[in-house]
């Protein structure tokens, strides 16, 4: 397989769990076992939109348990002797191969996966300025033997932006500080927060300036957040950025809401 792999360094390690469980795309070679007329190849795909069940194949890293899994987007986009090329757009842990397979026994001819080619990772796809290892080890010669730091820059994108596709809320500076201390985010603490959030949503918590402060998982809706003027949001379960980043400005005799404490932000 070739195409997009995310790569984190540093604090930016803290996000590749829901980086991995963000959408994938693929284009994908498929080889059919006999020749299929295009037209009924484009109506066994179009089934296969929606929920899918899938078993990992026997070659897999998990254990091979029935589950189920969203494709988003089944696209024919060339048909030519025994290969099918098409692009699908699903949900993480959905297994290509499989897909192939079970497409073919579907058409009753029979197909196996031939070439594969991951063209998006959540916010990251192929139409972006990405870069591949060449280019990094010409970067990293430039900065080694120039002190240049352009290129590099260029190549190294902040951590913000593997966050894109996650709900936002946008705290107090005056909350920074607690949540980075693993603290809980109070309703007194949001300055904004975005539409579409229901409990257990996981979503980034940002400054005022658009950096990421922790991963948290809701307790409220929107709606709910909007309406109350108290109560905890959201629970904290993966702090980002470093401690005394911000000014401390709370006082743990007014009670901070932690995992074994209650404050408020």
């Amino acid at each position: 397989m070739t195409g997009i792999l995310p790569i984190a360094l540093e604090e930016a390690t803290k996000i590749v769990q829901p980086l991995l469980l963000m959408g994938k795309e693929y284009i994908c070679i498929m080889q059919l076992h006999t020749p299929i007329s295009e037209n009924t190849l484009k109506a066994v795909l179009n089934e296969f939109i929606g929920e899918i069940y899938q078993r990992p194949p026997l070659r897999a890293s998990v254990k091979r348990q029935l589950r189920i899994r969203t494709i988003y987007y089944l696209n024919l986009l060339e048909v030519r002797n025994n290969l099918a090329l098409f692009q699908v757009g699903c949900q993480s842990g959905t297994y290509i191969r499989k897909l192939c397979f079970d497409i073919g026994e579907a058409l009753g001819c029979g197909a196996h996966m031939k070439e594969l080619r991951r063209t998006r990772v959540g916010p990251f796809s192929e139409d972006q300025t990405l870069a591949n290892l060449y280019d990094l080890a010409y970067a990293q010669a430039a900065f080694t033997g120039e002190g240049s730091e352009i290129r590099l820059r260029e190549i190294i994108q902040p951590l913000e932006n593997g966050l894109a596709l996650l709900p936002k809320v946008y705290i107090r500076d005056s909350a920074v500080d607690a949540i980075c201390h693993g603290a809980h985010l109070a309703i007194p603490g949001i300055l904004k927060v975005e539409t579409g959030i229901n409990p257990n949503t996981i979503l980034t918590l940002f400054t005022q300036k658009g950096e990421a402060v922790a991963l948290a998982k809701a307790t409220m809706s929107t709606e709910k957040i909007m309406e109350q003027d108290h109560g905890i949001a959201a629970k904290t379960i993966r702090v980002i950025m470093p401690i005394n980043t911000y000014p401390k400005m709370w006082h743990t005799s007014k009670g901070v809401e932690s995992s074994k404490n209650k404050s408020k932000s």
